[in-house]
Parts: C-alpha cells; structure tokens; sequence
C-alpha cells in the first residue's frame, strides 16, 4: 500500500473538516484556533505530497518538514489559551513566536548544515509533549474528549521522532521511515477533526444537558455556556464560572455556576435579580463570543 499517498489524502479531508469547524465557531474567540489547524493540516499534507511524489526521500529533509508539521500541530491548544477579548489577536503573535522558535533547529539544519538532521534541544522536547498534554487536558471532561483523544493520539505518533530519548540521527531515521505507523497516526487525528466538527454540528446532547434543569434562569444560562464549553474547553469555562460565582456571592444570588451548568443553591424571594444575573453572565461570555453567536446559542 502506498502509505504516504493514502496519507495525503487523509490529511486533505481533516483539513476540509478544519475549515468546517472553523464556520462552526464563528463568533468565537477560538477562530484563530481554527485557522491554526487548517495551516498545520496542510503542513501535513504537504509532507505527504513531498515523500508521496520522492521530493522528500532524505532523511534530513523528512525530518525537517516533520518538525515543522509538529510545531504547527501544538498552536491550536496554545491559541486558545490566549482566547479572551481584547488580547486573543495580541496573542497570535505569541503563539506564531513558539511555532519560529520550535522549528529554529531547522533553519539551522538547512543553512549551516544542509543535509543534517534538526537537533531538538531536550527541553524543547519536553515542552512539546507537555503542549500537547494541555491541549488534551482541555477537553478531556468535556463531551469531546474522545475527538480529543484522537487528535492528541495522532499528534504523539507524528510527534515520536523528536521525544525524549531519541537521540541519534540513524533512530530519527529509522522512525521516519516507518509511513505506516504515520498513516495510523494521520487517520486518528482525522477521526478527531471530523468528530469534533459533528459534534458541534449536532447539539443534541448539549440540548438534553441543557434542559435537565426547570428553573428559567438555567434555561438562559447554561446551553451558551455549555455550546462555550464544548468550543474552548475546561480552562476559560471553568474561569467564566469562577467569576460568576464571585459576583453572586457579593450580591447574595442564590445560585452558582459550576462546569455542569447554573445550580440554585437556597429559596428564592422574588426574580427580580434574574435579569442582574443574566447581564452578569452575558457580560463575561462577551470576552469570548459575539452577541449574534449568544442569540443563536440560546435556545440550543
């Protein structure tokens, strides 16, 4: 089987869904993150085409291009670490910054040593592994932790040949020459790109989730909480809910916010301060989305 060609095209349909899933999320401060995928799927299709069509047959050039695949790999989870208003456009700069310094080993393989192999300094080693942990970490107690899985899992396996503990040029080689273990690796993260994209297509569980609580202060909260959720993950969710929190208890709300949606947590008097705590809400989910993308989130 002629892995490489098979692996192209695989990567051709994961970035057809990354652009998918970046019309899913517009209104969000995770479309940067949407475009970090589709470049680094179609980092990875072109290494495919390069070692499919024979312009990638050396060694160090395989392993120059894999570097840069994998480097672009990690600025989707690092793009929404930095996903809030104002900054998340400030931000893509830094994150375009970690992509130059992690491929620098290969601007110095080409120019000085043309033909060489990149050599990643063990740090850098351990920094991508842990990139690509946080980026799992995300999602894992989310609805798309599998699609996740997957997509982390994939980027391990294109990841193998610069992780702590090979050292030697002759073991980068002998990794890189194993096309279908990269294939194995291109068709999990596909899976998860297109997983993910369904399952922001399909909003049935979060609907469900949504409408287990009655109470009609919930019923406006919690399905564009969740929908932020599912799109930014645990880390901007849970510090949305932390901060809702803090204004509740300053102004004595019986409620709180937690990562499974809003709990009443004592009697009510009266409604009045509904409409206060639904500003509140509205006015932190605004650091992340849009009103239009609040107003087609609301009755999910």
């Amino acid at each position: 089987m002629d892995y490489p060609f098979v692996s192209l095209i695989v990567a051709v349909v994961a970035t057809a869904g990354a652009v998918a899933g970046g019309v899913l999320v517009r209104g969000t401060t995770a479309v940067p993150a949407a475009a970090w995928s589709v470049v680094a799927w179609l980092a990875l299709a072109s290494e495919m085409a390069g070692r499919w069509g024979g312009g990638l047959s050396e060694p160090g050039l395989m392993a120059s291009m894999r570097l840069v695949v994998v480097s672009l790999s990690l600025c989707p989870a690092m793009s929404l670490l930095g996903a809030k208003r104002p900054q998340h456009g400030v931000w893509q700069l830094i994150v375009g910054s970690l992509a130059v310094v992690l491929v620098l080993p290969v601007g110095r393989a080409l120019v000085m040593m043309p033909g060489s192999m990149p050599h990643v300094h063990l740090l850098a080693e351990w920094f991508m592994l842990a990139l690509a942990a946080v980026g799992w970490m995300n999602f894992i107690a989310t609805r798309r932790r599998l699609a996740a899985t997957l997509i982390t899992g994939g980027q391990l396996v294109l990841m193998r040949p610069f992780v702590p503990g090979f050292a030697l040029d002759t073991q980068i080689a002998s990794v890189l020459g194993s096309p279908a273990i990269d294939c194995g690796g291109v068709f999990a993260g596909m899976l998860g790109t297109l997983l993910a994209v369904l399952q922001g297509w399909r909003r049935d569980g979060l609907r469900q989730a949504a409408g287990r609580s009655p109470h009609p202060l919930a019923s406006l909260i919690d399905p564009p909480f969740f929908a932020l959720r599912e799109t930014l993950g645990a880390a901007w969710t849970l510090r949305i809910a932390e901060r809702f929190d803090q204004i509740a208890v300053s102004r004595g709300w019986p409620c709180r916010l937690s990562f499974g949606g809003l709990i009443i947590t004592g009697p009510e008097r009266d409604a009045a301060w509904h409409r206060d705590a639904t500003r509140a809400f509205t006015a932190l989910m605004r650091r992340f989305v849009t009103v239009a993308w609040l107003r087609r989130h609301a009755g999910q």
